[in-house]
């Protein structure tokens, strides 16, 4: 933390929505590269993640958190938890939908948790994809979601394109308290290279894969090795519930473990600026989702906690 001058603004915000809204992509949009991982899946985020934004005037730490909804077993709980500590504990909220689509069910439940927990904290709305919405609808989908939260602003947003997103980073920012200077300016997330990687290889398999296997998939990373500054090597383990899940993420011959591996190294590759050497393997741990050792073990844990 350095000391800032007095008209210094910083702090933080959470970044909350039900799955699937462009939560991830936003912070990355924001940031020119990727800090959070992003897939076509809901819930490919699990945990929290900062995304850290500095400016001449101000520091600005977006908090990517889990799609709030109704959960169905132990990690659901867990990233709800996630979700809740987050738009407790920080300076301003940013509530996330997905404009191309009607108001949904797990909207509404997005809208109550941030009523019920955000207290004083200003509230901003992101009306995401709007590139996705015909122009003649525009106007009534906004209003549809703003009718949810009337108290708060809104502001029509692409994460795909960048339309809007310098104006909402500006509001965010006057929305800001003064303050000093968190982190240093170079710096674009704390969050260390080996669980980024991590991050990103489960994001490349959960875009790869279908029906129920990429939710049942975890992803540890056993070890992340500079070979030099342009090079590094990854080891990491996808850990999936069953066997036949196992047969289907290695794939015939081996194609779906290779698709995911040639997927990650590039996203890892575009994070770390190095030349990474990538080696994948495949695990069954049966119903780790619901086994409160395994979400111990794959860092699933509330911000309390």
């Amino acid at each position: 933390m350095t000391t800032a001058d007095p008209a210094f603004r910083s702090g933080f915000v959470a970044i909350v929505g039900r799955p699937s809204t462009g939560k991830s992509s936003l912070i990355n949009a924001a940031l020119g590269q990727p800090v959070a991982p992003v897939s076509p899946r809901p819930q490919t985020t699990r945990r929290r993640q900062l995304g850290i934004l500095t400016l001449p005037h101000a520091q600005v730490i977006l908090v990517d958190t889990p799609g709030i909804h109704t959960p169905h077993d132990r990690l659901g709980e867990r990233m709800n938890a996630v979700a809740r500590d987050m738009i407790t504990d920080t300076d301003v909220v940013m509530l996330v939908f997905d404009l191309s689509a009607s108001p949904s069910a797990d909207d509404g439940l997005a809208v109550e948790r941030v009523r019920a927990s955000s207290g004083s904290h200003p509230i901003l709305l992101a009306l995401n994809k709007s590139d996705l919405v015909d122009p003649a609808d525009l106007s009534a989908q906004a209003a549809a979601y703003a009718a949810l939260l009337p108290e708060a602003e809104a502001w029509a947003v692409s994460a795909t394109r960048g339309d809007g997103c310098s104006s909402l980073i500006e509001r965010l920012v006057a929305m800001l308290p003064f303050g000093p200077q968190y982190y240093p300016a170079e710096e674009l997330t704390p969050t260390y290279e080996r669980d980024l990687a991590g991050e990103l290889i489960r994001a490349a398999a959960m875009s790869l894969l279908h029906g129920e296997v990429p939710h049942s998939v975890a992803v540890e990373v056993e070890e992340f090795k500079e070979r030099s500054e342009e090079r590094a090597y990854v080891s990491a383990v996808l850990f999936v519930e069953r066997e036949s899940q196992k047969a289907i993420v290695i794939g015939r011959h081996g194609r779906m473990i290779h698709e995911i591996g040639t997927k990650s190294r590039k996203l890892i590759e575009e994070m770390s600026g190095r030349q990474i050497y990538l080696d994948l393997r495949v695990k069954v741990l049966r119903g780790w989702r619901q086994s409160e050792g395994a979400l111990q073990q794959f860092g699933y844990l509330s911000h309390e906690q």
